[in-house]
Formats: structure tokens, sequence, C-alpha cells
């Protein structure tokens, strides 16, 4: 293996996964470009515990809702998160191999890659992809979030744009279609809420996150909020010290009940 090539050069290589498109390709995308799915909305915000990550469950094609259990809150390793906004066939393909190139640096180096590397190999990822979003397809916007224990701040939080262009952020982020109204609350929280999202604990971060994804749902069609008759809820994941912890549904359903719904 040439000492420039990274994990996801050599799957392209083997012909494991497709090349990166020429940006001037004239190849007919408009029957792809009408069936494609799109998955919404994801946010993430550091508090007392870490950093939260949570995603509702629709995921759309144009005015249709394909599916209503999509998963958008993606586990790469032991300390690190990708929640995607965009066509989830692209996003979980990017979080597989994403997942391989840290298993790969893990067992080739004998330690984990580090943070910085870490949002660089999702940024490269996106970069190659950026022929495909040219020719309208395969658009992925994703919010990464990791936990390094050496590193200060500890919690480290990152949202992409679709050129692999990558911003760290304080306390919070949000992306996918009902992101502007969830921006909006966790900025009113976090400045006017009775605490600043830092201070909370998991039961407080956790009902910010349902209030946020269910207010959203009431403005943004492509935004499945809590659906209260078929018992469908958020993905919510917590990274820490220890790790991912993910919150079963009918914890997130008895929380959603006593703050949220009453």
């Amino acid at each position: 293996m040439a000492a420039a090539d990274d994990f996801a050069a050599v799957l392209r290589r083997k012909g494991l996964i497709a090349p990166v498109p020429a940006l001037g390709s004239n190849a007919s995308t408009t029957a792809i470009v009408a069936a494609q799915t799109h998955a919404t909305t994801v946010l993430a915000f550091k508090f007392k515990g870490g950093v939260l990550v949570a995603g509702d469950r629709r995921a759309t094609a144009g005015n249709t809702v394909v599916y209503d259990r999509a998963d958008k809150v993606l586990e790469i390793d032991r300390h690190s998160i990708m929640a995607i906004a965009g066509v989830p066939a692209t996003a979980w393909e990017m979080a597989r191999v994403l997942e391989h190139s840290f298993q790969f640096f893990r067992r080739t180096q004998l330690q984990e890659m580090s943070v910085d590397g870490k949002v660089r190999a999702l940024s490269k990822l996106l970069r190659d992809n950026f022929g495909f979003v040219m020719q309208g397809i395969g658009i992925v916007v994703p919010i990464f979030a990791t936990y390094d224990a050496t590193s200060d701040p500890a919690a480290r939080l990152y949202f992409y744009d679709a050129m692999g262009a990558q911003f760290e952020v304080t306390d919070y982020a949000a992306t996918g279609s009902g992101s502007p109204v969830v921006r909006g609350i966790l900025y009113y929280e976090n400045h006017w809420g009775k605490k600043p999202l830092l201070q909370l604990d998991e039961h407080e971060a956790v009902t910010v996150a349902l209030r946020a994804l269910d207010t959203a749902a009431e403005s943004d069609t492509a935004t499945g909020g809590v659906d209260r008759d078929a018992k469908i809820f958020p993905v919510i994941k917590i990274v820490s010290a220890a790790g991912i912890t993910t919150l079963a549904d009918r914890q997130i359903a008895a929380l959603f009940k006593r703050s949220v719904a009453s």
C-alpha cells in the first residue's frame, strides 16, 4: 500500500466503492433525482454529561413519507457518532467506510486515530462525494460528535457542509430541513432557559431534544418528531467518557409523557 493511501483510497482502488465522478459528467440523473430519499432532522449539543445526539425517524422522497423508523444517528467507534441529514444511502455508506477506516488505523497503528484525524477523514469522504452532489444526487450534511478525555475540551462537536468543510461548535449544532426551528429552540434554551445547555443533566438534556424535534415536526413535514399514535420516538445517543449510551424507547417515552406532552 502506498504511503499516501488512506482506507477509502484502498477500497476505491480495489473497486469496492465507486470512484469519484468528474464534475463535468453529462450523465442523465433526472430519474435518480426524482426517486431520491432524504433523511432529516438531526441535532447535537453539549451538556454536563457529554454530547447528546438525536435524530427523528422520518425519511421522505419529495412529499412522500418513505419510512418512519430510519436510524440517522450512527455509531462509528466507541467514542464517535455521526448524525446524518441528506441521502441515507450515501450517508450510510460513508459511515461504513469511516467505521472501517478507524478500525484499520487502530489495528495497523496500535492506537486510536486522533480527533483531528477523524474529523478530516469524514471531511475527505464528503469532498470525494461532491461530484455526485454537483449532479444533484447523494448530498449529505452530517454532524460529528466525539469524546476524547485527553483533549480540552473533551467533548467535541462538528458540523459540515456538502463540500466537506468542518466547523467546530462550542454548544450545539443542527442540520436538515427542520434545523432552523431546532437551532432557534437551542439558542433560546442556551441563553434564556433555566440553565445553559452545558449545565443540564441527562433528563433535562433529553427533554430539550424532544421538545426541539417535536416543535420542528409542527412546521416541517419532513421531520417526524414524536409519533404519539405509533409510539415512534427519536433516536437519542449520548457520547461521554464511558463511551456511547443509547436511550431505550421506554425511557424516552416516559420522559416525553412527563416533561413534554403534559
